[in-house]
């Protein structure tokens, strides 16, 4: 042995010790080389989505193009996404999923999203309530409640997470009107309730978590002034269709300006905008806090 380490002298250690520190294979890069081809792998180098043709899996397509990734992105449902990750974490293992704000899953785990320094994914947004054109003149008492629906991000999780610990949407919608009167109040002021009997109120909604608690909500409080509500969960494309073409009366479900953008577009002049029935929702790719990279960046 002494034979052959005075045969490599010095140099020759040096590269042994280095091949021994960091391996033999390719990979490097900026971030340090194996550490970066381990991001992958940790990943299984999929990102688990939802719905097809989604805003959050159109913008993450987008993403992977951008940025120049490796990722396979996974169709799923929000029920799917939500089963993944929930796994992964309880495992301690890596995983992206399509995220979104608000969503129960943030009061459920310690979550972040990753940083998008190329804005793919774009600014806040915000859910829009949309009604069919002709909508207010045919039911003015309902369009004051409506276009006074307004609540927060943390409103609309608590309802959520409800529901996921079990309940059924109109008991969770039922619970939360009733410990937020004051906050129902305001959606109802000045409605004549008389107006109301009987009348039916045909809402559409995706099947998120959010859309579900929002539109059960707002169904409720309609039938507690005396509407016959008929609550719908379509797909999104339907949705928008729906409304436009008047299947549908009203959703409070538009995801502005990015997620629903190309479908509010194809239908904006033959439907209502009533503006924000809530502000501060955003749209990325989310990751257990655990995991140790914080950028879109990092997953090249």
């Amino acid at each position: 042995m002494r034979k052959v380490l005075k045969m490599l002298g010095i140099a020759g250690m040096l590269v042994i010790l280095s091949a021994m520190l960091f391996g033999c294979g390719g990979g490097a890069n900026s971030n340090g080389g194996q550490k970066d081809a381990g991001v992958k792998e940790k990943f299984e180098g999929k990102i688990i989505g939802i719905e097809p043709g989604a805003g959050v899996m159109k913008k993450t397509e987008s993403a992977i193009e951008e940025y120049g990734l490796d990722f396979n992105l996974q169709d799923s449902s929000s029920a799917g996404m939500a089963a993944t990750l929930e796994k992964k974490i309880n495992n301690q293992e890596w995983v992206i999923v399509t995220g979104w704000t608000p969503h129960w899953k943030w009061a459920k785990w310690d979550l972040k999203y990753l940083e998008d320094p190329k804005g793919v994914f774009g600014e806040a947004e915000h859910i829009s309530t949309i009604t069919r054109k002709g909508f207010a003149e045919d039911m003015p008492e309902a369009n004051k409640v409506l276009d006074n629906f307004s609540w927060t991000p943390d409103d609309m999780q608590a309802v959520m997470l409800k529901i996921r610990e079990g309940m059924s949407p109109d008991d969770a919608a039922k619970e939360w009107i009733a410990a937020n009167q004051e906050k129902v109040e305001e959606w109802v002021q000045d409605v004549d309730k008389s107006a109301a009997a009987g009348k039916e109120i045909k809402l559409g909604y995706v099947e998120w978590d959010s859309e579900i608690a929002s539109t059960h909500v707002v169904k409720n409080v309609l039938e507690d002034l005396g509407f016959a509500v008929k609550a719908t969960a379509v797909d999104n494309a339907v949705m928008w269709q729906g409304v436009a073409q008047g299947s549908l009366d009203a959703i409070v479900s538009a995801w502005l300006p990015v997620t629903h953008g190309d479908l509010y577009n194809e239908v904006k002049d033959r439907i209502v905008d009533l503006g924000p029935n809530l502000e501060g929702a955003k749209i990325g790719l989310v990751v257990p806090s655990y995991v140790t990279i914080d950028s879109i960046e990092d997953l090249k």
